[in-house]
């Protein structure tokens, strides 16, 4: 009962640092070709949002360890200067599915505890719908992510200008190293198995 406990709570945790990110969150879908909103605010702790500045924000999947980008959002908001950033869902970047979500990597910024790493945030995971992509491996790694206040600080902008492209890239971030903690399952018959231990 615990465990289910601690999984439900990390489920709905933002890894964070300066940057609150208010959408999404881990109740948000996102559906493909419809208009969304990534937004945020300060959440009054150091680094602000000014030392944050320019950030590159994009949709993606993965680990602590390792994310994959799927889509663009924005390749340079200034976080300090504007709060939100629309975008619109590329349906073919994957399925249907709860394990995406979003990360913000500073332009200028690098990671306090690991400055050969950009300072970093992410949002909680969130729900795509009416997507048609299909999903690059089954057993994949998934990382359920708890707030650390190690973890770099997010930030995106508001500007109708951003990009909206897709692109696929496996980056390690701080993340990885310091920022996001958290229970890793594996994803397919391993989820299957883990569900059924904790009943």
């Amino acid at each position: 009962m615990f465990i289910k406990a601690v999984i439900s709570l990390a489920l709905g945790a933002s890894a964070l640092a300066n940057v609150f990110i208010t959408s999404p969150v881990g109740s948000t879908t996102f559906t493909a070709g419809q208009q969304a909103t990534v937004s945020w605010q300060d959440d009054g702790t150091s680094p602000n949002l000014t030392s944050f500045g320019p950030a590159l924000i994009g949709i993606y999947t993965g680990n602590a360890d390792q994310q994959t980008l799927l889509q663009t959002i924005s390749t340079n908001t200034d976080v300090s200067t504007t709060s939100s950033v629309n975008f619109t869902p590329d349906g073919t970047i994957g399925p249907d599915s709860n394990e995406y979500f979003v990360r913000f990597t500073s332009i200028s910024l690098t990671d306090a505890t690991n400055p050969q790493y950009p300072a970093e945030a992410f949002s909680a995971k969130f729900t795509m719908t009416g997507m048609t992509g299909t999903s690059s491996a089954s057993g994949t790694m998934v990382t359920v992510a708890t707030t650390s206040a190690a973890a770099a600080t997010i930030g995106s902008t508001t500007s109708p200008s951003t990009a909206s492209t897709s692109a696929t890239a496996t980056s390690t971030g701080a993340a990885g190293k310091i920022g996001v903690t958290g229970i890793t399952c594996f994803v397919g018959a391993a989820a299957s198995l883990l569900g059924a231990m904790l009943l």
